[in-house]
């Protein structure tokens, strides 16, 4: 307990400092890092016709080029442009590096009952259910397939919810933004793509954790679910999708830089 108690005060300390120096950034909104979830020997989840990481792959293609189209003045920045394997703390490496602005990560959802379906956004937080908990270790579980993952996360075990919830007190310091992002993403699924929102919801996800801006996960559907499967195969869909999120960026960017 001692030990966990050390962990705890070491990791709310980071939280604090890092609270500092995110009222000290630049409110302007230059760089996106824009991650498709898993690729490569992680195919993800996957439904009949379709697997998770190519849908994902080509939303968030799909969506880099709409941001440049439409906004010039942001850098647009890939973790994966093809499919290929990137290790989780890779993926926030690279958003870090660059010094990303925001960190979007694309996914596709899958659930044991075969009925549930519609898209939520995820930030990092502590998990308010069951369910939340288990997407976390399902898109967290990836990491197995790591050769040094123990050391890579810090001895982080995917199955263990002490692990969870200890990992899910970081990112506070980015919390405000990051729900504002998320919540801008729901809108528009719901109310312009007509689209079912299970909202946006908390959770400690890996490929988060270890990003120092703003950053979400955004779980485009699920694969499990007939409807959302066929919504998500068609290519004009994926388009819709991306520029849906496009416009939560946009809305967001402007947000963020009118409040300056």
């Amino acid at each position: 307990m001692k030990k966990i108690a050390t962990i705890f005060f070491i990791a709310l300390t980071v939280v604090l400092c890092s609270a500092v120096k995110v009222e000290k950034k630049s409110r302007k909104v230059k760089k996106i890092v824009i991650d498709a979830g898993h690729g490569g020997k992680d195919i993800g989840c996957k439904g009949k016709r379709v697997k998770e990481a190519e849908i994902a792959l080509k939303v968030a293609l799909n969506l880099g080029e709409i941001i440049k189209e439409n906004l010039p003045d942001v850098k647009v920045i890939y973790t994966r442009d093809k499919d290929e394997f990137i290790e989780l703390h890779d993926r926030a490496g690279i958003a870090n590096k660059n010094n990303a602005d925001l960190f979007v990560s694309i996914h596709c959802n899958s659930a044991p009952s075969l009925t549930i379906s519609g898209s939520e956004t995820y930030t990092m937080g502590l998990h308010t259910s069951e369910g939340n908990l288990d997407v976390a270790k399902r898109e967290n579980s990836v990491i197995l397939a790591e050769e040094n993952y123990k050391e890579n996360y810090g001895g982080y075990d995917p199955n263990s919810p002490i692990s969870h919830i200890m990992l899910a007190n970081f990112q506070s310091a980015y919390l405000n933004r990051s729900l504002k992002f998320a919540s801008y993403v729901e809108d528009e699924f719901k109310e312009n793509l007509k689209r079912n929102s299970r909202g946006v919801k908390q959770a400690g996800f890996l490929v988060l954790w270890k990003t120092t801006m703003p950053s979400s996960l955004i779980e485009i559907g699920y694969l499990t679910n007939n409807d959302d499967e066929k919504f998500l195969k068609e290519e004009e869909n994926q388009k819709n999708v991306a520029n849906s999120i496009f416009h939560a960026f946009k809305k967001y960017k402007e947000n963020i830089e009118g409040n300056n």
